[in-house]
């Protein structure tokens, strides 16, 4: 072990554990999960490296996991080496700045919403009535409203933060000192004008066996 162990914290969100990009190879999401849990329990002990999440993001993951048939081994993995942690709502501060830019941006985002809506209209009108090849239960409007549905959800949501889970990583995040680890472009976005370090998903194993690998060389940078 390190003279001087490391006091590094981070703020995980749920994309961490779910995106492709920590798989190796053929590894699925539950031998990748495992995998990342070993990383983050071998690094708390020997470098002190904390990893936190809130409740809600905590509640989220436990739930997509479930829904995926991962084993409680994760589970149980992921209560003991994860902290869960309450965000400070009522004592860490937001500029200003950040809110009236927030307000700006989806006030925008709303008329972009708004012009696809109107584009989906006039598509629907000219094409109604007609079916969709291969599809004789679908009509060209359903297939315009199938359509209208996935670009105004990519036009409001995409790259902003939209939902309560977001918001508490970035909050905890600020309140703890804490780096954040997400694959969710919105969070990074965010992450940058509230002046937080930040880390792609996909960087975070590296980032742990490149720690580890400063005590045990021999071990880590054989398995990265």
């Amino acid at each position: 072990m390190v003279d001087r162990p490391l006091k590094q914290r981070f703020v995980l969100d749920t994309s961490l554990f779910l995106t492709p990009e920590i798989r190796s190879g053929d590894e699925d999401l539950e031998a990748a999960c495992l995998d990342l849990l070993g990383l983050i329990s071998e690094a708390k002990l020997v470098h002190n490296i904390s990893c936190y999440m809130p409740p809600s993001i905590q509640a989220e993951l436990t739930t997509m996991l479930e829904d995926r048939a991962i084993s409680d081994e994760v589970l149980t993995k992921l209560d003991t080496w994860v902290i869960t942690k309450s965000p400070a709502h009522h004592e860490v501060r937001i500029p200003a700045d950040l809110v009236y830019e927030f307000i700006d941006e989806m006030s925008e985002r709303v008329d972009r919403g708004l012009r696809v809506s109107e584009k989906a209209v006039r598509k629907a009108e000219e094409s109604r009535a007609e079916t969709v090849e291969e599809h004789d239960h679908m009509t060209e409007v359903d297939k315009v409203i199938s359509d209208l549905r996935d670009e105004y959800r990519d036009t409001l949501r995409q790259g902003v933060l939209d939902s309560r889970e977001d918001f508490d990583l970035l909050i905890l995040a600020q309140e703890l000192d804490a780096g954040v680890v997400t694959e969710d472009q919105g969070i990074i976005n965010w992450a940058e004008d509230f002046g937080l370090r930040y880390l792609k998903g996909r960087n975070f194993p590296p980032l742990l066996r490149e720690y580890l690998a400063a005590d045990d060389p021999d071990r880590w940078r054989d398995e990265s």
